[in-house]
């Protein structure tokens, strides 16, 4: 497809609204409804899995749903080696971890087969997790085991791997 389609231009079907008497709403198909739905909910980007779910949830038919699916795939609306990409940029800049990464991945309905690629996106932790380790540590006595078991604790839920932090510690302690 070498033209630039916007979902707007593709899924509005001006020659299926019917002409109607003022004041009287227009009748519209279930498939046009899914279609407004789909055009609405891809103002921001969407995995297929929630596009699908959405769609669902606001009552279209699975057969109109797989139609306006095709239609948002065809066309690139819908790309979700793009918007998994985007979703490790998003967390890796929000400090996540690619343990933390990859659940998000996974809740958002990512395939499995495009994760590694967009993870490979991910800038090298160790100066990431550095500055973590040391903000959460700011103030307090590294020495102190309470408070570097704390700041390990907040790391892994942050999706950071038990060697990951244990060589920060490290790294911390030779400073």
């Amino acid at each position: 497809m070498d033209e630039k389609y916007t979902v707007r231009s593709v899924l509005n079907d001006p020659a299926a609204a019917e002409p109607r008497k003022k004041g009287e709403k227009a009748a519209v198909s279930p498939l046009e409804q899914a279609k407004k739905w789909a055009m609405n909910y891809l103002a921001r980007p969407h995995s297929e899995k929630e596009l699908r779910e959405k769609l669902l949830q606001k009552g279209a038919a699975p057969e109109d749903i797989e139609t306006v699916v095709a239609l948002c795939l065809d066309y690139g609306f819908v790309n979700d080696g793009e918007y998994a990409g985007m979703i490790v940029r998003h967390y890796a800049g929000a400090g996540y971890g690619p343990g933390r990464i990859r659940q998000e991945l996974r809740r958002r309905g990512i395939p499995p087969e495009l994760w590694d690629e967009a993870l490979a996106e991910l800038p090298e932790g160790t100066e990431t997790l550095d500055r973590l380790l040391a903000a959460r540590l700011r103030g307090r006595d590294p020495a102190d085991r309470k408070e570097r078991d704390k700041a390990a604790n907040a790391l892994f839920r942050k999706g950071y791997s038990w060697e990951d932090v244990r060589a920060a510690m490290e790294r911390l302690r030779a400073e």
